[in-house]
């Protein structure tokens, strides 16, 4: 992932946390993001499926946001969520499928 694709820490979080954003661009952005054992698609579909499983709310746009980028499509991101519900609950799986709709929204400028 180039530089300026890499996803980056805020500058709120790395004036209280510098470590860990440190270790966010060059362990998990940086290493893990680039292992060839997994597609970044993959990746990213994982990655929201588990954001939204966790109900960690506030990341889930931003990884939405980059698992459009990395080729996982709309219907993808709503069948995984659908079929989400049924493991990580209902509450999570609506509270995610707005966040990505508000995203996909978004992004495609409608």
């Amino acid at each position: 992932m180039s530089d300026q694709a890499k996803p980056r820490f805020g500058d709120m979080e790395r004036a209280i946390a510098p470590k860990l954003a440190e270790l966010t661009e060059k362990v998990l952005y940086g290493d893990i993001w680039e292992r060839p054992g997994l597609s970044k698609r993959d990746r990213s579909l994982i990655t929201v499926a588990a954001l939204a499983a966790m109900y960690r709310t506030e990341q889930i746009g931003m990884h939405v946001g980059r698992a459009l980028e990395n080729g996982v499509t709309k219907e993808e991101i709503g069948e995984m969520l659908t079929h989400l519900a049924f493991y990580a609950g209902w509450p999570a799986a609506v509270s995610a499928a707005r966040i990505a709709d508000k995203v996909v929204t978004e992004k495609s400028g409608k």
